[in-house]
């Protein structure tokens, strides 16, 4: 071989390797994406222990598990009204492997209650609603009411004396009971908590008089006789509590509260890998075991669609932005 032929020969062999290359780099995402996932997901939820978003993360879990082929980690990260986990979302990889299960209240509500924010609508790509619920009005057993009603006449007569707890300062619990207090002409103290869980568990021990919240996290306490559900937020009823009058029923159609459980994630996560999370979430969601449960527990599984879910998400935040201003409701 010449010495000519031999460059001729080298330069060739260069240019192929190079579009080899080439042609790897450019396949390797869409390779990614079509074998997603390849390993363990993590959701994250930005509560306690013990409520319903905590509920929502860890039943999504459980029944995305073997849809999906991977294993589906829940880790709570509660504090902040959401922001804690919101940033560590927000500046998670975007691809596919770190989820938020976020509540409303954090999503349209906190986003409201200050100018200095951490995180913004923007941050996140929506993926699916999973679950719905109205909020319940419920008192510990020892408080002499029966009805809504009863309880507004008590504390008309009892000025100051009822306190009821929140998930926190600015949580969907605590806008109600200020939707409550104005509809009803009454004034109670607000006494905020980290969480629904705490909360519970203050109620049940007698420390506050009544609450706000979906009915998940209560139904057994409900069950038992250590709770009274007084009324639903919802235009309906709940199956699970069907005595139960709405607030609509009850004379007061003005509290009107439901928050949702929906699935976000990076902003910048991958097309095909949020069609693919979509999918597998649509499948859980209409699964009638999954319904029945949830069904159960008080909520509705309710599937969006990312479209759908970003639609309902710039209404409400519109709407609550009202309920916000007019409540006079600002962060700690």
């Amino acid at each position: 071989m010449t010495v000519q032929r031999q460059r001729l020969y080298f330069m060739l062999a260069a240019a192929a390797a190079a579009a080899a290359a080439t042609a790897g780099l450019v396949s390797t995402p869409a390779m990614a994406q079509g074998s997603y996932p390849s390993k363990t997901v993590l959701m994250i939820v930005p509560a306690a222990a013990g409520g319903t978003t905590d509920l929502a993360g860890r039943m999504a879990a459980q029944a995305l598990a073997p849809v999906m082929g991977q294993s589906v980690v829940v880790d709570n990260k509660g504090g902040g009204n959401g922001a804690i986990a919101a940033n560590l979302v927000k500046r998670a990889d975007a691809d596919g492997y770190t989820l938020l299960m976020q509540y409303s209240g954090y999503h349209v509500i906190s986003p409201h209650l200050t100018k200095a924010k951490s995180w913004e609508q923007g941050d996140f790509a929506p993926v699916a609603n999973v679950l719905s619920a109205p909020q319940i009005i419920v008192v510990r057993s020892e408080l002499p009411v029966k009805t809504l009603a009863e309880l507004v006449n008590y504390t008309k007569a009892n000025p100051g004396k009822l306190n009821y707890a929140s998930s926190g300062n600015g949580s969907l619990q605590h806008v109600t009971g200020a939707m409550l207090e104005q509809q009803a002409g009454v004034k109670m103290v607000h006494v905020p908590y980290k969480g629904t869980g705490p909360a519970l568990q203050d109620l049940l021990g007698g420390q506050v008089d009544l609450t706000f919240g979906t009915a998940p996290p209560f139904m057994p306490h409900v069950q038992s006789g250590k709770l009274r559900v007084l009324a639903v937020t919802g235009k309906q009823r709940l199956p699970s509590l069907p005595n139960v009058p709405t607030t609509a029923e009850a004379g007061y159609p003005g509290v009107n509260a439901t928050s949702w459980f929906a699935v976000f994630a990076p902003k910048a996560t991958p097309q095909p890998v949020i069609d693919k999370l979509a999918a597998d979430i649509k499948k859980v969601v209409e699964d009638p075991g999954f319904r029945k449960k949830a069904e159960e527990q008080g909520a509705t599984a309710d599937y969006m669609s990312p479209q759908q879910l970003a639609a309902m998400v710039k209404t409400e935040y519109g709407n609550w932005a009202q309920v916000v201003k007019s409540s006079k409701i600002e962060a700690e």
